[in-house]
Formats: structure tokens, C-alpha cells, sequence
């Protein structure tokens, strides 16, 4: 199945939202508000983590850009 690309998502939000989904799966509820709480706990349980996560994928990224472009970053 292919996803569409949104603009409003960074690549953040989809790691983000994948374990979301993957936490739901499966589920029924009966009111809105069953799923709001139910996002909420998970997000208040998995924040830590998740950013952790997405924080330690940056970190080689950024270093990868500094060895391509650091001499213009420095000499600006």
C-alpha cells in the first residue's frame, strides 16, 4: 500500500504516528473521547522514548551534513 505524502507531515511526524497506529490497532471505541484519552496516556507513556528515538536518527544526519558542508558553514 502507498501512502500519500502530506505537507503538513514532517518525517518526524510519520515515525511519530506509526506507533500510534500500531498501538490502536485493532481497537473499537464507542466515543470520541474514549480515543482521545487513549492517544493521550499513550503519548504521556511513550514520549520519552519516541523523542529519544527520533533525537539519536538526527544526530548522525547533522553529522553527515557538517562533513559535506561544514567548510561553508564556517567560512559563511
Amino acid at each position: 500500500m502507498k501512502v500519500a505524502h502530506s505537507p503538513d507531515l514532517s518525517p518526524s511526524d510519520f515515525h511519530l504516528f506509526l506507533h500510534l497506529k500500531k498501538h490502536l490497532a485493532g481497537q473499537k471505541f464507542h466515543e470520541n473521547e474514549e480515543v482521545k484519552n487513549k492517544v493521550s496516556t499513550w503519548f504521556c507513556a511513550q514520549a520519552a522514548e519516541l523523542y529519544d528515538i527520533g533525537k539519536q536518527k538526527l544526530i548522525p544526519r547533522l553529522n553527515k551534513y557538517h562533513e559535506r558542508c561544514g567548510d561553508m558553514l564556517e567560512n559563511g
